[in-house]
């Protein structure tokens, strides 16, 4: 394992440690998950590597490494019981993590409208040939409340997307978000996992979702109405609810009372 990377991770909470791993949005994109699941939880919320600015070290070119990257700091820090929560490539991290998990380390996954797998009717929308309108219509529900113009962004948070998308590029575009043997290696996978789907979801539809949670050992799909790609932020209140009722159905400790 490289030991040249330094990880940017905010912790918050107390309890069953939550590894919160964000998409191709960045760490905001999952930041109000975190901030409630910190009310009964221990949450770690990483920005991957190349994300926001950060140091992305020459070696790491794959998801396969951010995954073993994100099993050490787990295992470096006496880290078990662990939820992981990925949203998108987020998700896609998460069950590769879960497939190389050999300490038995992670004890549940929540994979929200994740990537990572080939299901051949259900091709993963190009989001690297979408135009900011394409990408909106594709990514949420009510795309018309979410899309913004990049004429209309400051130089530096245009900078800011542009860099993210160029690192995303980097680590998933060729295979094209995907790792092909990863579908296969699923059904090794048994600890209990929850697929979020946002139902208007056209990045990766609803059935791509249903063909990912036939793969896994142990896993359900739920559907999230009047959401798209990010139901974390077009719909909280009912994302919140379903990773709450996962992360106490799946510990293998007590729940930390709060008041």
């Amino acid at each position: 394992m490289n030991t040249d990377l330094s990880l940017t991770l905010s912790e918050a909470g107390a309890g069953r440690p939550v590894l919160l791993l964000h998409g191709g949005g960045g760490p905001a994109t999952v930041a109000g998950l975190a901030e409630r699941l910190s009310g009964s939880a221990h949450t770690l919320t990483p920005v991957h590597p190349g994300w926001d600015g950060t140091h992305r070290p020459a070696w790491l070119t794959g998801i396969d490494d951010l995954a073993l990257a994100y099993l050490q700091h787990l295992h470096d820090h006496g880290l078990h019981d662990v939820l992981v929560v990925g949203s998108s490539l987020g998700g896609w991290i998460a069950a590769e993590m879960a497939v190389r998990d050999t300490a038995g380390t992670i004890t549940g996954l929540v994979l929200i409208d994740a990537v990572g797998v080939h299901v051949e009717t259900e091709p993963i929308a190009d989001v690297f040939a979408l135009d900011a309108r394409g990408l909106a219509e594709h990514s949420w529900h009510d795309p018309d409340r979410y899309h913004v113009d990049p004429a209309t962004l400051p130089a530096g948070e245009l900078a800011r997307r542009q860099g993210n998308m160029a690192t995303m590029r980097t680590l998933a575009g060729d295979p094209y978000m995907h790792d092909p043997r990863l579908l296969d290696r699923l059904g090794g996978v048994q600890v209990p996992t929850l697929l979020l789907w946002g139902e208007s979801d056209r990045v990766v539809t609803p059935a791509y979702g249903a063909a990912y949670a036939a793969a896994f050992g142990d896993a359900r799909l739920e559907l999230v109405p009047r959401a798209g790609h990010l139901p974390q932020i077009e719909q909280p209140e009912a994302t919140y609810r379903l990773v709450e009722a996962h992360l106490h159905r799946t510990s293998a400790t007590p729940p930390v009372a709060t008041g």
